[in-house]
């Protein structure tokens, strides 16, 4: 079902339509979960080391997906909020075809730079072999990644956050239980744990693209688009370029800051694993609920209703603390407990000893980057692309040079304070740039607008 985001009172339409994409970010979490938790209970810590390790490259991957969904989504939202369904069907056919021209590029560099990159980050000997035998099986199912995020990225253009839950809801049980059959009965190791992932994410894709294409279809038969629309990719670039650019950024400073981290030795990786998934779990719920806002805000601004962009921005902080404040209570007081999903007791005392004071140092400031987040996803879907960057790169670069001057004073396990360190200075940057826009008729008539 359609959801149009432009009447009701923002808080509750944003309620109604964050919940399923916050419930269908959990499940898309439990992929990555789900490795972790069989790799380190089955296999052992060196397993879950080794999937940790590969993890940081995936997200260079899932940097040009998400780029790609959110430039599609915001520019469908836009003609739907504006009515005009030949370009909104036009906008989804070009990014789908953008979409199978980056994934061919992608997958010929990904075989053919798995090796040095795991070289580059120091990656342990004792893992290295099963890290890449992970990313190679990752990057022959990247199609099915990107091609779902756009699948998604349409439902939620559409406001239907609901359909790609359910999807996906079946999808992360299934791929938890062919997790345990693979790995358990059939004693695939990691190569188990990777195509369960590869099996599960493929069917989930397909299903997703055929549901678009009957929604497509029903909003209103007689009027077609253009299979491919120059403009219309031009204006989906604008918005995919910079998420993608940041996104990458973001993974190459996670790569970065995991060189770091294999320097201490597999035990020391294998409890950042375990910890770096759970923050990563509440990380991208935020990010998610981002995007929610970045929807509403699309869809309000292509229907000229400024005024509720300054509400969706205070609903969208309301919403976030809510959830903040179960998030903390849970990391810091259970972390330990926590970390036994990945690890067994005795085996990884110390590794879960690391993890935990990784969640203790960062999980107080999870209420200031979902404060971020929101702003962000209010200034990307209001194409200030160029703030949006700013803010986001702010973050970034001063992480890793906390990362790297507590690395050389203090060295371990101090490192973890470069997140919060990162998190409170970005945040101000992201408010001050948002306060500084003025939502009217002269500076918002077009949704995208190139900065200087």
């Amino acid at each position: 079902m359609n959801k149009d985001l432009t009447s009701g009172k923002p808080l509750k339409t944003l309620f109604a339509f964050c919940l399923p994409l916050f419930g269908s970010i959990i499940f898309q979490q439990l992929y990555n979960l789900a490795d972790s938790f069989v790799a380190g209970k089955w296999i052992g810590h060196n397993a879950l080391a080794a999937v940790g390790n590969s993890y940081e490259i995936t997200l260079i991957y899932i940097a040009f997906a998400f780029g790609i969904n959110v430039g599609c989504s915001i520019i469908v939202s836009k003609y739907f909020g504006s009515k005009e369904i030949g370009k909104l069907k036009s906008a989804v056919s070009t990014s789908l075809l953008m979409g199978l021209a980056i994934t061919l590029i992608l997958m010929a560099l990904g075989i053919l730079l798995c090796s040095p990159l795991l070289k580059l980050i120091n990656t342990p000997e004792d893992i290295f072999v099963d890290s890449k035998l992970y990313l190679d099986i990752y990057i022959w199912g990247f199609p099915f990644v990107l091609f779902y995020n756009i699948a998604t990225g349409i439902f939620a253009a559409l406001g239907d956050s609901k359909t790609p839950f359910f999807f996906l809801m079946a999808s992360s049980l299934s791929n938890i239980a062919m997790d345990i059959l693979f790995v358990a009965i059939f004693h695939m190791g990691v190569a188990g744990v990777a195509w369960a992932t590869f099996i599960c994410q493929g069917v989930s894709c397909l299903l997703s693209l055929l549901f678009v294409f009957l929604r497509l279809h029903r909003l209103n038969p007689l009027i077609k688009g253009k299979i491919f629309d120059l403009r219309i990719l031009g204006e989906i670039m604008l918005i995919a370029i910079p998420s993608i650019i940041q996104q990458s950024f973001i993974s190459i400073g996670n790569i970065v800051i995991q060189s770091v981290i294999n320097s201490y030795g597999t035990v020391f990786v294998a409890g950042y694993s375990g910890a770096i998934k759970l923050n990563n779990l509440v990380i991208t719920s935020f990010t998610t609920l981002g995007n929610g806002v970045s929807n509403y805000t699309s869809q309000n601004l292509g229907a000229k209703k400024y005024k509720r962009v300054h509400q969706g921005f205070w609903a969208g902080l309301f919403l976030v603390w809510i959830i903040s404040v179960p998030l903390v209570i849970l990391y810091t007081l259970l972390g330990p407990k926590l970390m036994l999903l990945f690890l067994n007791e005795g085996e990884g005392e110390e590794a879960i000893r690391i993890g935990y004071n990784f969640l203790l140092m960062t999980a107080p400031f999870y209420f200031v980057v979902s404060s971020k987040l929101v702003t962000d996803g209010i200034l990307r879907g209001g194409g200030k692309m160029a703030r949006f960057m700013i803010a986001t790169f702010v973050d970034l670069i001063i992480r890793i040079a906390c990362v790297y001057i507590l690395n050389a004073i203090f060295g371990g396990e101090a490192i973890f304070f470069a997140w919060a360190i990162g998190w409170a200075i970005g945040t101000a940057v992201s408010l001050i740039l948002y306060k500084t826009i003025r939502w009217d008729d002269e500076t918002s008539s077009k949704l995208i607008e190139k900065e200087a």
